[in-house]
């Protein structure tokens, strides 16, 4: 039997807590163990809980931004974070990511995602919403090929190495060199940046 995944649902609005249980209750494996409306409530939470997933809106008080994700991920490495949040500028879904956000949903977004999401983070994927993918439509300052712009947008959504191969008809080997070689030029060093730069890109991410 799988472990169910505890989660912390971090919010200021009451009913936005209440809906978000209500959606998660359906959800098969996964355990809402705490509820925060503010930055310190959200820190004795993880204090209290030995929780997996903090579902975290940016916008509450005692949060100064994405500095708070710096301290979190401080302070506990193994957390997941997904930020739930009404804004869908590219530059905080950036800044959020690289700050240490697993994944970013807006409110803006259908319900359905919020399962989409919660499977990506228990799998240990980053995600983020297509609605914040649609806002930007920035040009790469690097130059990237087609095939690279491919790969970009697979690693992006989650998508494994092997998988990359498969997608694309090459060998794994061919696909972790891309992935590698893209790394090199961008300066990038993991996903979760990967996925931030293709969201800078407008790419589709989630």
């Amino acid at each position: 039997m799988i472990r169910a995944l505890k989660v912390i649902l971090a919010d200021d609005h009451a009913i936005v807590r209440e809906g978000l249980k209500l959606l998660l209750s359906t959800m098969a494996g996964v355990d809402v163990v705490g509820e925060a409306a503010d930055a310190a409530a959200v820190l004795a939470q993880l204090l209290a809980n030995d929780a997996d997933l903090l579902v975290l809106d940016l916008g509450m008080p005692g949060i100064a931004g994405v500095q708070f994700i710096r301290d979190l991920r401080g302070a506990h490495a193994k957390l997941r974070i997904l930020v739930l949040t009404a804004n869908v500028e590219p530059r905080m879904v950036t800044a959020a990511l690289e700050a240490g956000a697993d994944g970013y949903l807006t409110k803006h977004g259908d319900a359905a995602e919020i399962g989409l999401a919660i499977a990506a983070m228990r799998d240990g994927r980053p995600y983020v919403s297509p609605v914040t993918g649609a806002a930007s439509q920035s040009l790469s300052p690097i130059p990237l090929t087609r095939r690279e712009r491919e790969i970009l947008a697979l690693i992006a959504n989650g998508t494994t190495t092997p998988e990359i191969a498969a997608r694309l008809g090459i060998s794994p080997l061919t696909a972790r060199k891309h992935r590698e070689n893209l790394m090199r030029k961008l300066n990038l060093h993991n996903a979760a940046e990967l996925t931030a730069y293709a969201v800078r890109l407008g790419l589709p991410a989630g």
